[in-house]
C-alpha cells in the first residue's frame, strides 16, 4: 500500500473519490459536504492531497482546503474504499496529510469540524483540541460549502455557531498539551458522550 500525494497523473480517480464519499455519508447517515470531481481534480493538480494506492487501485484520499488567506487549512474529505476498511488505513492516510500540512503550511492552524467519533479521536491523538465555532475560520467560503450537508439547517438556525460536527484545531503556536495520557482519554471520552447525545437528541426531533 503507497499513501502519496498526489499530483496531475491522480486525477483519472476523481470520480471514484466522490463515488466514495457519497456512499459512505448514505450508509453512515451522516452529513458530508459532496464534492464535485472537478473540484477533486484542482486538489490533485496542486499536490493539496494525498492518496492511498494498492498498486493502480484506490484505497483512500483526503485533501487540503486552505481558508483566511491561508491562516487556517482543513483536512478534509478523508475517505477510505469499503474493500480496505478495517485496516487502519484511514488512521495512516490522517496522519500523512497531517504531516504534509505542517510542511506545506508551516504556520496556519489545521482545523476540522466531523461528526465522525473515529476522526475525532485520531485528531486528538495528533494534537487537536475541541473549539468553538467561534474559533475557526470566518471565511464565508467555507461555511458556503457546508449547503449541501443535510444538517445544514442546524448550521443556520445556530446562526453558525454550532451544529452536530465538532470543531477542532490545531495550532502550530501552541506546545503539545503536558497532560497525562489518561487525562486526554477522559476529555475525549466525554466529547465522544456529548455528540453521542447531540444524535440523539437529533433522532428524537
Amino acid at each position: 500500500m503507497d499513501i502519496v500525494i498526489a499530483n496531475k497523473s491522480h486525477t483519472i480517480y476523481a470520480q471514484i473519490i466522490c463515488d466514495t464519499i457519497a456512499d459512505s455519508a448514505k450508509v453512515r447517515g451522516t452529513g458530508i459536504a459532496k464534492r464535485t470531481p472537478e473540484y477533486i481534480i484542482s486538489k490533485l493538480e496542486i499536490g493539496n492531497a494525498v492518496i492511498a494506492l494498492d498498486g493502480d487501485t484506490f484505497a483512500g484520499f483526503c485533501y487540503i482546503e486552505a481558508w483566511g488567506h491561508g491562516k487556517f487549512v482543513a483536512n478534509s474529505g478523508l475517505i477510505v474504499h469499503p474493500d480496505y476498511r478495517e485496516q487502519g488505513l484511514a488512521k495512516k492516510i490522517k496522519q500523512r496529510i497531517f504531516q504534509h500540512s505542517r510542511e506545506k503550511f508551516p504556520d496556519s492552524k489545521i482545523f476540522s469540524i466531523t461528526t465522525g467519533l473515529a476522526v475525532m479521536k485520531m485528531n486528538s491523538d495528533l494534537g487537536y483540541k475541541p473549539v468553538t465555532f467561534s474559533e475557526l475560520t470566518d471565511d464565508q467560503s467555507f461555511w458556503k460549502g457546508c449547503q449541501t450537508c443535510k444538517n445544514y439547517d442546524i448550521l443556520q438556525r445556530m446562526e453558525q455557531k454550532m451544529c452536530l460536527c465538532t470543531g477542532m484545531i490545531y495550532d502550530p503556536k501552541v506546545k503539545d498539551s503536558n497532560e497525562p495520557k489518561e487525562v486526554k482519554t477522559k476529555a475525549f471520552q466525554r466529547l465522544k458522550q456529548i455528540k453521542q447525545a447531540l444524535f440523539l437528541k437529533k433522532d428524537k426531533s
